[in-house]
């Protein structure tokens, strides 16, 4: 922070005390005032004509700020000259002007600070603020100056106080302003207790080291450089010379010792009845001193080699430079924060993106369950309907086997006949061997239907958990990415040896799918089975149902149950009664063998069309 800086923290308390509307706008007169006041205690000359130039357009009103800036960098501090005047004057004068406006404590407080402890406390805070207007300090250097403070009372910091005061919600949104402090301080949290004597001695001592760059105050024994006789002086550090005075009040100036690159300091061993001595060598003499211990003596040597550090460095303030540094690192604090703030909202998005990734996994969960309900009810009705086709087979045997008793009676009538009809019996009973053969190789074929179902459904749970493998796998690999951002050389072959590992997790889903795919085939190759089954039933069926009516000579093919149905007993009593109703009878036959013939045919097709139904009903 550079001297106009400075200057313009000052100056702008003492410009908004003249702005009593909070407009932003001063008037001409009070303006007037103020740059001679600040010429005179700056010590360059003052143009009152300038002022009245600058502003010659607007004689009747007020002034903006945005106005006098331009007037106060040309005619004003541009003119200044670092060294030529007290800064302290100018703050005492910008203090004066805002303090009237301000600062209003409660005069009857007990705990009130003296006026010069307010004013070097409000320079102090000046120092410590923030370069942007209004000004404000943040809470780490309001800590800093406190401790600060508490240490020149040789006191514990009370951090209770500090916390409670920073939990006030004013402090956390704008910063602590200058006038809120001093509040703070007035009311006794931090000085509980305290004299109000050392209060102002710690004020003093901290407000000599931050604003007057003391670097460090206390008395030593000085050899003569002519008499070489030895005196104790009060001497003053800072970053540019060590100046000794006769006393502590340091109105008694002996002597200014210029620090530069060139200056060194060496410790030196007891002697002349001194001890704890050291001195300081410069291009042109060597000062000899004497510390009262040995840790006084390290505090002076590290003292002074640090004013020489800085001069070498070109910083005339070593709490200038301790402040950019602080705020360096808050910055870099801030900055870290905002990028773990960063990495946070990251990493929600991948738990949100995990998470909606086991939503859907849920869903195709459901959805599977969904499929195998649907599969389940599929084969629950395939067995239905081939309880319902075993029952229609075990109905057509009962038919069966009826008409083979029918038979029976029949050739018993008639023994020519009855040959016959036990060979279509014999038949019928080879083909309801064929077709249980049949029956036992559709089950056969829907046993090895559900065994390739089973076996896929293995295959598909296998693959499932490949999936959640391949998943765990690209989960760690993620991790070990964001690894690999902090310690990317340590983690390499670790991310190498997961990426084999995904790629043969990827080679087994590969394998399984292949798997899969040849379950697939098999089950195909199943049903095809299935199908050829089903068209043996059928064939066997129709073979069946030819061989059920049996065929007389000339005739066409009756029903069993229609050519049962007409036969007659005929009669033993009466010849001719037996002839004419033999001949009656024989042209009824005729009759019912031709409707039977017709009712066969149909029953015939019907039978042939619910055989064929039931097949075509069997995937």
């Amino acid at each position: 922070m550079d001297l106009r800086s400075e200057l313009l923290k000052s100056i702008w308390y003492g410009f908004t005390a003249l702005d009593l509307e909070k407009s932003g706008k001063v008037s001409k007169s009070q303006l007037k005032v103020l740059s001679h006041n600040l010429c005179t205690v700056l010590a360059i000359p003052h143009d009152p004509v300038a002022l009245e130039e600058h502003f010659r357009d607007d004689d009747d009103g007020p002034v903006s700020s945005q106005g006098y800036m331009p007037y106060l960098n040309k005619y004003i501090l541009d003119k200044v000259i670092e060294g030529s005047f007290d800064k302290e004057n100018v703050d005492e004068l910008c203090w004066t002007l805002t303090a009237k406006k301000n600062y209003q404590p409660d005069r009857n407080s007990s705990t009130l600070l003296p006026e010069r402890d307010a004013f070097r406390l409000w320079c102090l805070f000046n120092f410590l603020s923030e370069d942007k207007y209004p000004l404000v300090m943040v809470p780490d250097e309001v800590e800093y100056l406190l401790k600060k403070v508490c240490m020149s009372m040789s006191i514990e910091f009370n951090y209770v106080e500090l916390e409670d005061f920073f939990s006030q919600d004013s402090v956390q949104q704008s910063g602590i302003t200058v006038w809120v402090f001093l509040e703070m301080m007035n009311s006794g949290k931090i000085t509980r207790g305290i004299d109000k004597s050392i209060v102002s001695m710690a004020i003093e001592e901290v407000y000599r080291e931050i604003v007057g760059d003391v670097l460090k105050e206390g008395y030593l024994w000085k050899k003569g450089q002519l008499r070489r006789n030895w005196k104790e002086r009060w001497f003053t550090l800072r970053p540019s010379n060590l100046a000794y005075y006769t006393g502590e009040d340091r109105k008694d100036c002996q002597g200014n010792i210029a620090l530069d690159g060139n200056c060194c300091v060496e410790v030196l061993p007891d002697r002349d009845g001194k001890r704890c001595m050291f001195c300081l060598k410069t291009l042109s003499k060597t000062y000899e001193m004497s510390a009262s211990d040995t840790k006084q003596r390290q505090e002076w040597t590290t003292a002074i080699q640090t004013a020489i550090r800085l001069h070498t460095e070109g910083k005339t303030s070593l709490h200038k430079d301790l402040k950019l540094k602080r705020r360096e690192q808050r910055e870099q604090r801030e900055k870290r924060r905002q990028a773990k703030e960063e990495e946070l909202q990251r990493l929600r998005a991948l738990q949100e993106e995990r998470e909606r990734k086991l939503a859907e996994l849920e869903l195709l969960k459901e959805a599977q369950k969904q499929a195998q309900t649907l599969l389940e009810q599929d084969e629950q009705r395939r067995r239905q309907q081939h309880e319902q086709l075993q029952k229609a087979l075990e109905v057509q045997l009962r038919e069966a086997e009826e008409a083979r008793v029918s038979m029976q009676a029949e050739m018993a009538l008639k023994e020519e006949e009855a040959e016959r009809q036990r060979k279509r019996i014999q038949e019928l009973e080879e083909m309801q061997k064929r077709l249980e053969e049949a029956l036992q190789q559709e089950i056969k074929a829907r046993l090895d239907e559900e065994a390739f179902r089973y076996a896929q459904a293995g295959l598909l749970a296998e693959e499932e958990e490949k999936m959640k493998a391949l998943m765990a796998l690209q989960e760690e690999q993620e991790e070990y990415i964001l690894k690999t951002q902090r310690e990317k050389q340590e983690l390499k072959q670790e991310m190498e040896a997961k990426t084999r590992a995904l790629d043969e997790a990827q080679r087994q889903l590969e394998e399984v799918r292949a798997n899969r795919h040849r379950v697939d085939q098999d089950v195909v190759a199943a049903q095809r089975k299935l199908r050829q089954a089903s068209t043996n039933v059928k064939h066997w069926n129709v073979q069946m149902n030819r061989l059920m009516r049996p065929i007389g000579p000339g005739e066409k093919r009756p029903s069993l149950g229609s050519s049962f149905s007409a036969f007659q007993i005929p009669m033993q009593r009466d010849p001719g009664l037996r002839l004419m109703r033999r001949t009656g009878s024989e042209e009824q036959n005729e009759e019912s063998k031709e409707n039977v013939d017709n009712r066969a045919g149909c029953d015939s097709d019907k039978r042939h069309s619910h055989a064929s139904n039931g097949d075509m009903d069997i995937p």
